[in-house]
């Protein structure tokens, strides 16, 4: 008899787990359909000795202390400042847009000040931002829009901006200084040995016990437990009465290369050209030192594991109705980016777990 069955291993399980476990003292039961703890911020050791991240480039930033303090208590930290190139025409260039960019893209050598009057010609004013379209023409005008954005996001996302919400792209900062800096938090950190090492020390405990390759359908009927927190997809979970809600997937083509670095950063875009979106090299991330060093590809899908919820109005529909479906479970408690379908960056969903932990999860 267990407390807790949390569906899932990712970060929201993972806190939650620790928390019950150390907090309340109670017994909690984890099951996750793959071999492995971490969801996709799992990262492992491949045959060549490289700590590779398995499901793309996980990099951890944040404002919250909180947060910090918060997985502080299972790793140390490795300071790492994200960096990302854009393959243009055989040319890279600093992502997020910046004076860098303006500068070598254009030929130019004009000032930040002189950059602020550049958007200010090119951009378009619109009474009203309603697309990813508008918001990055809004921002840096057509021509840059379409090198960096257009046939990328629709690689992405197979849709192009105008039919995706403006908050797709509008995340991606434009800067008028030098910072080629990906990222602005103040906290840009990576664990030290890596995210599997910090999970494993989230899980050590006697009241938490771990199920891998099983599903919550296998379990369901026989293990018995007096509140389910599940993390998973909240459609799957009501067998898709009101319809799937769509998401886009991953794959990934992993090659090993006889040298110590392969490209300049951890990260580079393909816009325009290929059908994979960017080359990832996990050293840079992970500050490994190896004589070889290993990058993947990475080719957006529909169908696969679920990764991006595609944030478009109908599906925000339909995901209100599975929503307010789960209101009325009290044995249920939902959370994570499967299961409230919403583009959370890792420190908000742990973020999210302790405030789920504090106002719901203490008071059963």
């Amino acid at each position: 008899m267990f407390d807790f069955l949390i569906v899932g291993a990712g970060f929201a399980a993972c806190t939650l787990a620790d928390c019950i476990a150390t907090k309340l003292g109670r017994k909690v039961l984890m099951i996750d359909t793959r071999n492995h703890i971490g969801g996709n911020a799992y990262d492992y050791y491949d045959n060549a000795g490289v700590l590779v991240h398995r499901y793309g480039a996980h990099i951890f930033h944040t404002n919250s202390k909180k947060v910090i303090n918060y997985l502080s208590q299972f790793t140390e930290w490795r300071v790492y400042q994200h960096e990302v190139l854009a393959n243009l025409d055989g040319d890279l260039y600093p992502i997020p847009i910046n004076l860098n960019t303006i500068n070598k893209l254009y030929g130019l050598n004009i000032s930040s000040q002189e950059l602020e009057g550049f958007y200010e010609r090119v951009r378009h004013k619109y009474d009203r931002i309603e697309n990813s379209e508008q918001a990055v023409i809004g921002k840096v005008g057509e021509d840059l829009y379409e090198k960096f954005f257009k046939n990328y996001t629709y690689k992405q996302w197979e849709l192009w901006p105008h039919e995706l919400d403006a908050s797709v792209c509008a995340r991606i900062p434009v800067r008028t200084n030098r910072d080629n800096r990906y990222f602005g938090d103040k906290y840009q950190l990576i664990p030290a040995h890596g995210y599997t090492k910090m999970f494993e020390k989230m899980l050590c405990h006697p009241n938490i016990k771990v199920m891998l390759n099983t599903s919550f359908e296998e379990v369901e009927g026989w293990i018995k437990f007096d509140h389910l927190i599940y993390t998973g997809q909240i459609d799957r979970f009501f067998d898709y009465q009101f319809g799937k809600l769509p998401y886009r997937s991953l794959r990934f083509e992993f090659e090993t290369h006889d040298t110590e670095y392969f490209q300049p950063v951890s990260v580079v875009n393909y816009p325009n050209d290929y059908d994979f979106t960017r080359i990832v090299e996990s050293k840079y991330i992970t500050g490994q030192k190896h004589p070889k060093t290993t990058i993947y590809y990475e080719y957006p899908e529909a169908e696969g594991d679920p990764y991006y919820p595609v944030p478009r109005p109908e599906n925000r529909e339909l995901f209100q109705k599975y929503k307010a479906e789960s209101e009325n479970l009290q044995t249920v408690t939902f959370v994570g980016r499967l299961a409230q379908y919403q583009y959370y960056n890792m420190d908000q969903v742990v973020a999210a777990a302790l405030t789920v932990f504090e106002n719901r999860i203490s008071q059963l």
